[in-house]
């Protein structure tokens, strides 16, 4: 009987959740910050059982609570992480201390990352590096409170649930993996891709930001950081809001002149065609919804989507935005050339042809409800629309933002708490003479890299961007056959760059020995 209560409770709170989405005034449709795009992680098992043998899982018994000192703190959970001894050279005694390098999971399961994220493997067997991959909390298996009912049942239950509790996390392991295989002075370079907003309509992924915080947070558990496409700056108002949508624009802009005025001329069309009798039902029609629009905003967000989705995972070698740009323009010389029949072909090329667009089944994933948690709490970035991109003017509202996030938990988010916790005003100032070893790596056609580090801040605190790249390109997988060769200069930037940070490391520890 109790166990039948709890899963119609648990059913009535992804409703809630969800229903609250759908109608909110607040911006929730914030792009995700994964570095992988689209249907890639769709079924994440048949990921898992595709991976090499060569990946050993292991599970640690975390602390719930590292914080404080009440009974319940004490309470545990059992974290995923994996495993590739393949290229390890060893610890003490072995090759030397060779290095570990460790990839921060996100706000996903841990099974697609490791199929997809190539910079660790494509490089292990160059550093003799033991591979290390952490799950974060509350994601894919490692779930507090012995289920995922359990644990996202309510604010009480998901306040362990944050980007501090996950980046100790992360150093509890990684000092538990030092110890237990003989690796106590192996020098360990963390990488991560993304930290980002929700995405209903495209599927999850992975972290930079938190990359770079655990190399500020825990120098003395993390030798350096790659992290890829890290906007961390894109809080507290640091970055104006529609720094993310002013890139999309100039995307869009740069691959077709004509396509970018037909998307500019398109949100008029639709309100037009909302205002008049039946206007809706022809919209429905004309974009192929799965289900009739209810309103002109439902259409609007999902195209808005579409546009931001090609623009940050614009790569080789599909390059999303010229095939979407590429329906748009084609579309005009075809007998349905009217400008909403060019934006559905632009649809089409860039999501495929399927049965329905727009508004399909929501995927009630752990995703989708773990990471609203996560910016209704301590994420939030104030990402905006004015009136000088190709969308309608849509600003971020914080009152409303806030509103929102109390009736889905009933507490208010914290919009100053990543900028009093990790820092972000004045970067250059304060870092220069406090951090060390941090790469971020950007590519300027990545809307999020607005909200980055384009500039240098030190001799170790580095900044590399190219004028072509996109979201994490860099840690990707290496492909001999597309890759572009400013790509191929980015990623042996960034390895030699580790490379020095290591030998410097070596110098240093015998010198102490």
């Amino acid at each position: 009987m109790h166990s039948s209560i709890a899963s119609y409770q648990w059913l009535l709170y992804i409703f809630t959740v969800i229903s609250s989405l759908q109608v909110s005034a607040a911006r929730f449709n914030i792009p995700r910050l994964s570095p992988t795009r689209g249907t890639i992680l769709q079924n994440p098992e048949i990921l898992s059982a595709t991976i090499s043998k060569d990946f050993q899982t292991f599970y640690y018994n975390q602390t719930l609570d590292h914080f404080n000192y009440r009974p319940e703190s004490y309470s545990t959970f059992q974290q995923r992480y994996v495993i590739n001894f393949k290229y390890w050279g060893g610890g003490a005694g072995a090759d030397a201390n060779a290095p570990i390098f460790v990839y921060l999971g996100a706000e996903e399961s841990l099974d697609g990352d490791i199929s997809v994220i190539g910079f660790l493997t494509d490089n292990a067997a160059r550093f003799n590096a033991l591979l290390v991959y952490i799950e974060h909390r509350y994601y894919g298996k490692s779930i507090p409170f012995g289920s995922r009912k359990e644990a996202l049942k309510n604010a009480s239950t998901l306040g362990y649930f944050n980007s501090a509790q996950a980046i100790t996390d992360y150093a509890e392991i990684l000092l538990y993996i030092k110890e237990k295989y003989n690796a106590r002075h192996s020098p360990v370079i963390v990488i991560g891709g993304s930290y980002g907003g929700i995405f209903f309509e495209f599927p999850p992924p992975p972290l930079p930001v938190l990359a770079a915080w655990f190399r500020l947070k825990y120098p003395h558990a993390a030798l350096g950081a790659l992290a890829s496409s890290a906007p961390i700056l894109y809080f507290d108002d640091i970055t104006p809001q529609n720094g993310y949508y002013s890139i999309v624009t100039r995307d869009f802009r740069e691959a077709s002149e004509t396509c970018y005025e037909t998307i500019m001329k398109s949100w008029a069309e639709i309100e037009k065609f909302a205002s008049e009798p039946d206007g809706l039902s022809i919209l429905s029609k004309k974009f192929r919804t799965c289900k009739p629009l209810k309103d002109s905003y439902e259409l609007e967000d999902y195209l808005e989507l579409v546009y931001a989705d090609a623009a940050q995972y614009n790569q080789p070698p599909k390059y999303p935005v010229n095939m979407l740009c590429g329906g748009i323009d084609g579309a005009a010389l075809g007998t349905d050339n009217d400008i909403l029949s060019k934006i559905f072909a632009g649809v089409v090329a860039s999501k495929g042809n399927k049965t329905c667009y727009v508004n399909p089944p929501i995927n009630e994933s752990e995703t989708t409800v773990g990471y609203r948690w996560q910016t209704c709490s301590e994420m939030v970035m104030p990402i905006g629309i004015d009136n000088t991109t190709m969308f309608p003017p849509d600003p971020f509202e914080l009152s409303n933002y806030i509103d929102d996030c109390k009736k889905l938990y009933g507490v208010s988010p914290r919009p100053h708490w990543v900028t009093t916790y990790y820092g972000g005003y004045d970067i250059k100032l304060i870092l220069q003479r406090f951090a060390s070893n941090i790469i971020f790596s950007n590519g300027l056609r990545d809307p999020y890299s607005s909200g980055g580090v384009l500039e240098d801040i030190s001799e170790s605190v580095i900044a590399i961007h190219t004028v072509n790249g996109s979201h994490c390109l860099d840690i990707l997988r290496a492909n001999q056959d597309s890759d572009p060769d400013w790509l191929v200069m980015q990623r042996k930037a960034e390895v030699e760059i580790i490379e020095g940070w290591i030998s410097k490391y070596y110098d240093d520890l015998k010198a102490v020995q």
